[in-house]
């Protein structure tokens, strides 16, 4: 009876998500429900209705998703191979979109935003790449992206401190 009760309380323990400040992550989208986007509207119009331009509303998954495959679709289409190129180690990547993680984005406060994307090099590498956003409903822009991993290796993690996502070196 007892070796039931230490495992259920083993289990529920190592299922239960933690906002413990002293533990890094690999995404800020990696935090419990209340600090993800998922509780977001997605500025989506009705069934039927036709689409209007978003005022005065706050940013959605859809929004920041959009502003990302905008980046890379603008980028792609102005290099001569239509890749999408960022620097890694002092090298040129050039990368194809895979997927754009649209149910992990997250705020890191101040009008900043974070997603990450999974991108694929010619030679078969995987990137996953993290995108750093600011602005407003319909109208986001990249301000940053930076290499968080490297065929499924992070880089670094993320830290929250004091409410605010930092990256740290990986330990």
């Amino acid at each position: 009876m007892s070796t039931r009760i230490i495992i259920a309380l083993s289990v529920v323990f190592l299922l239960t998500p933690t906002s413990s400040p002293l533990i890094a992550v690999e995404h800020p989208h990696s935090l419990p429900q209340s600090t993800q986007f998922s509780q977001l509207p997605q500025n989506q119009p009705r069934p039927g209705a036709q689409s209007q331009q978003v005022v005065g509303k706050e940013v959605s998954q859809a929004d920041i998703s959009l502003g990302i495959k905008k980046d890379i679709a603008t980028k792609s289409k102005k290099s001569s191979d239509k890749k999408f190129h960022t620097e890694y180690k002092g090298k040129d990547l050039a990368l194809d979109l895979i997927k754009v993680h649209d149910n992990g984005v997250s705020s890191l406060g101040k009008g900043k935003y974070f997603a990450c994307v999974d991108m694929k090099a010619a030679d078969g590498t995987a990137y996953d790449i993290d995108f750093f956003l600011t602005g407003k409903p319909g109208a986001m822009k990249v301000t940053e992206t930076s290499v968080h991993k490297v065929n499924g290796k992070p880089l670094y993690n993320w830290k929250e401190e004091g409410g605010v996502w930092r990256k740290v070196s990986k330990s």
